[in-house]
């Protein structure tokens, strides 16, 4: 019964550190076409503002991946923090997303 708590807690950060990094490398994206476009200095501003969210909902799911390697008890731990930052950087990434959305 403990591998299937673990296993189910290591899906969960890893699913978590992957929201993590999407919403970092979408910022990066935006920082990119900013930086190369004239007037992208909007843009820039809000990606800087946003870099902190970024990297805290990484490393909160880092942390979390680095919890499942713990017993029974550190992967409970382990997957509500990962579903907590995992959650986050979700919402923050869609929240991006629907600003700088273009096209239909």
């Amino acid at each position: 019964m403990e591998w299937l708590v673990n296993l189910i807690a290591v899906i969960v950060a890893l699913v978590s550190v992957l929201a993590a990094l999407g919403h970092v490398g979408y910022l990066a994206m935006l920082n990119n076409a900013a930086g190369k476009r004239a007037g992208g200095a909007p843009v820039a501003q809000y990606v800087r503002s946003r870099w902190a969210v970024a990297g805290g909902t990484t490393a909160a799911s880092l942390f979390a991946w680095l919890l499942t390697s713990g017993g029974t008890g550190l992967d409970i731990v382990a997957m509500i923090l990962a579903a907590g930052s995992g959650a986050v950087a979700t919402k923050a990434l869609q929240s991006t997303r629907d600003r700088y959305r273009t096209g239909g």
